[in-house]
């Protein structure tokens, strides 16, 4: 469903970007907009999937994931959403995508040691229709933000 954004919706989003904790109340305060416009257009936003979920932003290296990956993925011709999805289904993988350029899949995952990071490593390539991997790993971090719409 696709929804036509006024910058009424753009203020609510940007303050929900800045802190995703606020009530109605102060997002309406911030947003200089009233407590029920808010309710209104956030119920459309979410059943059009605009917001899709509310979440914390973790600092996963705090949490012990000290090995993050940037890894990609060849896939053999037509098999390409097959190998994905199950690449997806991994509790440590936080994001998959399609991509252009030599290789089809880029995945980003988190690891707690070097030897979780390599058996998973080992699983994928042992994937039926997995060409070949390429891993990097992320040795610092200088921004991860969601962009301002």
């Amino acid at each position: 469903m696709r929804v036509d954004y006024d910058s009424v919706d753009t203020s609510i989003l940007n303050v929900l970007i800045r802190n995703g904790r606020f009530s109605l109340r102060k997002i309406a305060q911030k947003a200089g907009i009233s407590v029920s416009t808010v309710m209104h257009r956030l119920s459309r936003l979410e059943k059009s999937r605009t917001v899709r979920s509310y979440a914390a932003l973790l600092d996963y290296d705090q949490l012990g994931f000290g090995f993050q990956a940037i890894i990609d993925v060849k896939v053999s011709k037509g098999m390409l959403l097959e190998v994905e999805r199950k690449i997806a289904t991994h509790p440590n993988v936080v994001a998959v995508y399609d991509v252009t350029g030599p290789t089809d899949v880029v995945v980003i995952a988190f690891f707690k040691t070097r030897r979780s990071m390599d058996g998973f490593l080992k699983k994928i390539q042992g994937y039926d229709f997995v060409q070949r991997t390429e891993t990097r790993i992320i040795l610092n971090t200088l921004k991860d933000a969601p962009i301002q719409v």
